[in-house]
Order: structure tokens, then sequence, then C-alpha cells
């Protein structure tokens, strides 16, 4: 279990990465890797992503609880995750339809708890 705990993680960490990176080079017209607020905001989420306690069990952060991110760098993530989340199709097409049937469960779950 903890190497699905990690593998989850890991995955995560990549693809929170991937957005960052498909941001950087359209709004701040990168060529390679990112510019130094978004390399910044890149290692505040993989910081945050080492340190969470409810990985085994959490779907999204955006669900979670507790919410770890300093409101500047929550506000931040949320504006990287609205633009790259579209465009993640093309680049992740079973993670982005796998992210959206969660996000379904997930709602349903919280709806039922109320």
């Amino acid at each position: 279990m903890k190497r699905d705990v990690l593998t989850k993680r890991e995955k995560e960490k990549e693809m929170v990465s991937q957005m960052i990176a498909i941001y950087c080079r359209k709004k701040h017209k990168t060529k390679q890797g990112l510019c130094s607020e978004c390399a910044a905001l890149d290692e505040y989420a993989r910081q945050r992503s080492d340190k969470c306690p409810f990985m085994e069990t959490k779907t999204f952060c955006s669900n979670c609880k507790v919410h770890c991110y300093k409101p500047q760098m929550r506000e931040k993530i949320r504006e990287v995750m609205r633009f790259s989340g579209p465009r993640m199709i093309f680049r992740q097409p079973c993670a982005v339809i796998q992210h959206i049937i969660e996000t379904k469960k997930e709602k349903k779950r919280l709806e039922r708890e109320k």
C-alpha cells in the first residue's frame, strides 16, 4: 500500500508540474523551462504534496477539508489549473477522463454527507 501512495503522490506532482509548464509557456511566453514565478509555484506545490497526510484517501486538493496552501499560492494554482486543465486533454487524455469521473463521484459523495 505504501508503494501505491508513493506512486499516486509522484503522479500528482508530475501532473501539476505539467500544468504549470503549459501555463508558463502560454502566459509567460517561456520557450524552455519555467519563469522564476512558475518555478517557485512548482516547487511549492511539490513540497505541499510531499507533506500531505491525506494522500492515501484524498481525491483532489480542491476537495480536501484542510487547505495547506497559503491563500496567495492557492489562488495562483487555481488560476493555473483553470487555464491548463482543458489543455491537458491533448497531453494526458486518460488522466483527464479519470479526473472528470473522480470529480463527479466525489461531488455525489459530498452531497450524500450533507
